[in-house]
C-alpha cells in the first residue's frame, strides 16, 4: 500500500515539474529579469549595503533579522542533502542548472517579497505581518486564491518539509555502527520532535533571535571546511567544471529522459533549497521594519544567493573535486559524507552530522515560523487561542518525528508537490502585480538619485492608500 502511495506521489512530482512547473519558472524568471533590468545583478552593490542598514526602532524586526527566518528556512538539509541527491540522481549537470535558475530566481524573490512589503498589515504593537496571502487578497480581491494559497504553505511547512528535514537528518547516520534501522530513526526522531516542540513554546520573537545567532555561524562553517576540501583537492578542479558543463549540455541524454536529467534535478533542488518564488520568504520579510518596500526586496535577493550560490555550491564542488564516485548507492548524505573523509577522515562524516543537526533544527523551526502567518491569515488575522496553538503544535512535532521513519521517495515527493502547488499560485501573482513592484523600484531608484534615504508614500506611485494598512 504505501509503496502504491510513493508512486503515485513520483508520478505526480514528475509531471508537475516537466512540463508545467519548469516553463513556468523559466518564463517568470526571465520576465522579472527583464522586467527590473536584471536588479538582482545590477543592485547587488546596495543590497550588499541595505543588509547592515540598522532599523530606527529597535524593538521591531530589522531588515537582517527578517533575511535570517527566511535564509533559516532556506538553508538547510537541501544544501547538503539536496545537492547530493541532484548530482547522483540527476548528474554533476545539475549544479549548472542550480546556478541558473538562481540567477533568475533571485528576481522573483525581489519582486514577492517588494509585494509583500507593500501590501502588509500593522499589528497592535506597531509591528508589520504579511506574505502572498495578504497582496493577493488586498491586491487581487480574490480572498478565495489567497485561502487555497494559505492551505498548500500549510502543507509544505507543517508537512512536506518538516518530513523531509527529518528524513535527512537521520539518513546522516545509517553510516554509523551504532545505527539500526529498526529503531535508530525513532530515537532520533523523537529527540529532534523534543527539540523543536520545546523552542516552540518561545514563539515567533525566539525563532527570530535563535536563527539571527544560529545561521551565520554554522554556513560560515560549513563553507569554510568544504573550501579546505576543496584546497586539497585543487588538482581534481578544471575536471570538474569540465564534467558540470559537459553534463549541462549534453541535450541528447537530457531529452532522452527528461523527467530525470541533471536539467530537472538541477530546478527542482534548487528550488527546494532556495525557495524563490515559491511564497515563502516574504512571510518574513513583510515583518521587516524598512521605510521602502524596496530595500527589503534588494534584500532577500542575497539570501538567495547566500543559499544556492554559496551553500550549494561548497557542497557541489566539495563532492565533485574529491573525486569519489557518484550514483544512487551513495544519494544523500553518505555522497557527502565520503567526501568530506577524503581529507579529514572519520572526524569529517561526524562534522556533516553536526552540520545536518544544527541546518534540520534551525530549517524546522523558520518552516513553524511560516506555518503560524497563515494559520492567522485563515484565522481573519486573529492569533488562534492558546490551546488551538498548543495542538497545532503538537501536530507539527508528531510529523516531526513520523518523518525520521518515512521513506526517502514519499519524503522527496511529498515535498517537491506541495512546494509546487505554492510556486503555481505565487509566481503568476507576481507576474499579474509586477507594474506595483516595478514602480516601488523606480521610486527607490529615483530617490537615491536625489541623495535621499528612500522614503515610501503609497501615493507616488498611484496606489490608493486606503486599500493599504502599513503606508498610509
Amino acid at each position: 500500500m504505501l509503496d502504491k502511495i510513493t508512486e503515485v506521489l513520483t508520478q505526480i512530482d514528475d509531471y508537475l515539474y516537466y512540463p508545467i512547473l519548469m516553463v513556468v519558472m523559466i518564463i517568470a524568471g526571465v520576465y522579472f529579469t527583464a522586467l527590473t533590468k536584471g536588479v538582482q545583478l545590477r543592485l547587488f552593490k546596495e543590497s550588499c549595503r541595505l543588509v547592515m542598514e540598522k532599523s530606527d526602532d529597535k524593538k521591531k524586526v530589522s531588515s537582517f533579522q527578517a533575511l535570517m527566518v527566511s535564509t533559516a528556512s532556506r538553508v538547510g538539509t537541501g544544501n547538503i542533502i539536496g545537492v547530493s541527491t541532484a548530482i547522483c540522481l540527476g548528474g554533476p549537470g545539475a549544479c549548472f542548472w542550480m546556478w541558473v535558475m538562481c540567477i533568475l530566481g533571485a528576481s522573483s524573490a525581489f519582486m514577492e517579497s517588494t509585494l509583500a512589503q507593500v501590501y502588509k498589515r500593522k499589528d497592535k504593537d506597531g509591528g508589520s505581518y504579511g506574505g502572498p496571502a495578504y497582496y493577493i487578497d488586498r491586491a487581487l480581491h480574490a480572498k478565495w486564491l489567497a485561502v487555497i494559497f494559505c492551505i498548500f504553505l500549510i502543507a509544505t511547512y507543517a508537512v512536506g518539509f518538516n518530513l523531509l528535514c527529518s528524513y535527512n537528518l537521520q539518513s546522516t547516520f545509517v553510516n554509523y555502527s551504532f545505527y539500526d534501522e529498526k529503531i535508530t530513526p525513532y530515537i532520533i526522531g523523537g529527540i529532534l520532535a523534543v527539540m523543536v516542540g520545546y523552542c516552540l513554546l518561545g514563539g515567533g520573537k525566539r525563532i527570530v533571535k535563535l536563527t539571527s545567532l544560529v545561521v551565520p555561524v554554522m554556513g560560515v562553517s560549513y563553507v569554510i571546511i568544504s573550501l579546505i576540501v576543496i584546497a586539497f583537492n585543487i588538482t581534481n578542479v578544471p575536471a570538474m567544471f569540465g564534467e558540470i558543463f559537459k553534463d549541462a549540455f549534453d541535450f541528447k541524454s537530457i531529452m532522452g529522459g527528461m523527467a530525470g536529467s541533471c536539467m530537472i534535478y538541477g530546478i527542482k533542488r534548487g528550488l527546494y533549497s532556495n525557495e524563490a518564488g515559491v511564497g515563502s520568504a516574504p512571510n518574513a520579510s513583510a515583518s521587516a521594519h524598512v521605510s521602502h518596500p524596496a530595500k527589503q526586496g534588494l534584500v532577500q535577493t542575497l539570501s538567495v544567493y547566500i543559499d544556492t550560490l554559496l551553500l550549494c555550491t561548497a557542497t557541489a564542488l566539495m563532492c565533485l573535486s574529491s573525486g569519489v564516485s557518484h550514483d544512487t548507492s551513495v544519494s544523500g548524505a553518505p555522497y557527502v559524507q565520503n567526501a568530506i573523509s577524503t581529507v579529514f577522515g572519520s572526524i569529517g562524516p561526524t562534522f556533516i552530522t553536526v552540520a545536518m543537526v544544527l541546518f534540520a533544527f534551525t530549517t524546522l523551526l523558520g518552516n513553524l515560523y511560516y506555518v503560524d502567518n497563515a494559520i492567522i491569515f485563515l484565522n481573519k488575522n486573529r492569533v488562534p487561542s492558546k490551546v488551538a496553538q498548543i495542538i497545532i503544535k503538537l501536530i507539527c512535532v508528531i510529523i516531526i518525528f513520523l518523518g525520521a521513519v518515512v521513506s526517502m521517495d514519499a519524503a522527496w515527493a511529498l515535498a517537491d508537490i506541495t512546494m509546487g502547488g505554492m510556486t503555481l499560485i505565487n509566481l503568476p501573482v507576481c507576474m499579474i502585480l509586477g507594474k506595483v513592484a516595478i514602480d516601488v523600484l523606480k521610486d527607490y531608484e529615483k530617490q537615491k538619485k536625489e541623495n535621499k534615504n528612500p522614503v515610501f508614500h503609497a501615493k507616488d506611485i498611484g496606489l490608493n492608500e486606503e486599500e493599504l494598512d502599513f503606508w498610509k
